[in-house]
Formats: structure tokens, sequence, C-alpha cells
């Protein structure tokens, strides 16, 4: 099965796809009514978590998949598929908003790895466009390992000066 009838069969099959993006949002929002104030403990912290993370994995592939779409293939908007390009994203919108009106977000066990996931794939994005744009194909007196290295050094030196940049000072937390 390819990725694309894969979207076919969720495009066939809609009913479940939009149960599982509006539930979600639901038990965020159920979450919050419940644990009202409680958000930093056990067992909501532990919802919360497995919430953000069945949020922001589709929500973040939909984004990076628009973004390939986009840039790469140079698809319309016009065919842009709502129910595996849209819904996503706006299920992970809506559901961190809930999520944060109850709890701090630092304070939800992984979620700097989503940070974390957010930069990697924006790096690889943007050094994949880098490539595609001034057409560096083919590095012809390298070994393909090399090229492999090299790109994960990238990603590496990205990510580092990414936390050296947008890193938390250690006072902030006192």
């Amino acid at each position: 099965m390819t990725l694309q009838e894969f979207f076919d069969m969720l495009g066939e099959n809609p009913v479940y796809v939009l149960f599982f993006f509006f539930m979600l949002p639901f038990t965020a929002l159920l979450a919050g009514w419940l644990g009202k104030g409680e958000g930093h403990i056990s067992p909501w912290k532990y919802l919360y978590s497995a919430l953000i993370y069945l949020a922001c994995v589709p929500g973040i592939f939909a984004v990076t998949l628009s973004i390939y779409f986009f840039l790469f293939e140079r698809r319309s908007i016009l065919d842009t598929n709502l129910y595996t390009q849209v819904l996503p994203i706006v299920s992970m919108l809506l559901t961190l908003f809930l999520i944060r009106k109850n709890v701090n977000l630092d304070r939800i066990p992984g979620f700097d790895k989503i940070g974390g996931l957010i930069t990697m794939i924006s790096a690889t994005l943007a050094i994949m466009w880098f490539i595609d744009r001034t057409h560096i194909y083919a590095i012809t007196f390298l070994p393909f390992h090399v090229v492999l290295l090299i790109f994960a050094g990238l990603l590496l030196l990205i990510r580092f000066g990414w936390s050296r940049f947008f890193g938390r000072s250690s006072s902030a937390g006192r």
C-alpha cells in the first residue's frame, strides 16, 4: 500500500478520520472540565501527554506534507485534501489550545520532544529545498555514506544552534 492509496482509503471512509480528529479536542475539553486546576498532576498530565502526541504527530505530518506538496511538487492549493492536510492541523491547534487553558505545557511529560521533532523536520525540509533550488543532485566524488554523514552533521548543527538560540535559561524556572 502506498501513501496515496492510504490517503484515498481515508477519503473513501472519512468517518474514521472525522471521529479521531474530533475526539481529540473533545477529550481535551472534557479533561479540562473534569481536572480543572489539576492538569499538572497524575493521571491528567499523562492523559494530556497522550493527547498532545496523538494530535501533534498527524498535525506535524500534515504541515510537512503540505509544505512538500506546495514547494516540491508545486501543487495548487485547490488540490488540498481536507481530511489529510487541513483537519489534522486544525485538530492539533484546537487540542493544544484547550490543554493550554488548563495546564502549563512545560509541565507535560514529553512536550519538549515535540519541539525537537519540529526542528528536525524543518531543518530537513530546508536542506532539501536548498538542494532542490540549487540543483545539487549528484556529488560524484564522495561515497554515499559520506553524504549521509554530512547531512546528519548539518542536522545536528542546526539542532544545536536552535537550542542555543531558543534554549531556556537555567534561572527561568526558579
